[in-house]
């Protein structure tokens, strides 16, 4: 396949999961609200500097955390053609969702985190961080199919919701995203979105 249709494959693949990456009726509320909180987080231009600074350090996640989300999101948005999650420094715009996030969302996520790190220790034998390509793609993909789920998977597959659409979200928002993958001019970045309409996360 030549390159061109290589990018466009991966275009229309990414814009299609940035219009709905998460199934609204299928999906637990934290999940939804995070998600939300994401795409508010999207069109705050004014945190794009602060996301770059040569000084960052992550307001909630630990080092171990942050470096799982690294692997996390560049597995969603690999590097190909364009720079993937990693260079687009999607880990850290994660990070500020969870700090705006509400105490409960936000437990949720480390939680589901936690779940993970848990079975991929049980399965690879290392933690989310120190765990192969292979070895997240392995863990990750029964977590991503659709259809029913055994319910003892439940936190991880609503933990791979969360962090797909906040990578995704995340990823639209960088230079990286909107110029070099999509091409775009910069004036776009996401549809408007009016945030989580449930009145318990108002």
């Amino acid at each position: 396949m030549a390159r061109s249709e290589q990018d466009m494959n991966r275009r229309e693949a990414l814009t299609r999961l940035a219009a709905g990456a998460v199934g609204v009726a299928a999906t637990p509320l934290w999940v939804q609200s995070l998600c939300a909180q994401a795409r508010v987080e999207a069109h705050a231009h004014a945190a794009q500097a602060a996301l770059s600074a040569p000084a960052w350090t992550p307001a909630v996640l630990t080092p171990r955390q942050n470096e799982a989300v690294i692997a996390l999101t560049e597995l969603i948005i690999p590097q190909t053609d364009t720079p993937g999650a990693k260079a687009a420094l999607v880990n850290r715009f994660v990070d500020r969702v969870l700090s705006s996030a509400s105490t409960a969302d936000r437990g949720e996520f480390i939680r589901g985190l936690t779940w993970l790190d848990d079975r991929s220790q049980t399965r690879a034998g290392k933690d989310v961080a120190g765990a192969s390509r292979a070895e997240l793609t392995t863990l990750l993909t029964p977590l991503a199919a659709e259809g029913a789920h055994p319910p003892e998977d439940a936190p991880g597959v609503a933990f791979f919701q969360a962090i797909k659409s906040m990578t995704i979200s995340g990823y639209y928002t960088t230079e990286i995203g909107l110029r070099q993958e999509l091409g775009e001019d910069g004036r776009m970045v996401l549809p408007a979105f009016e945030g989580c309409t449930h009145p318990e996360h108002q």
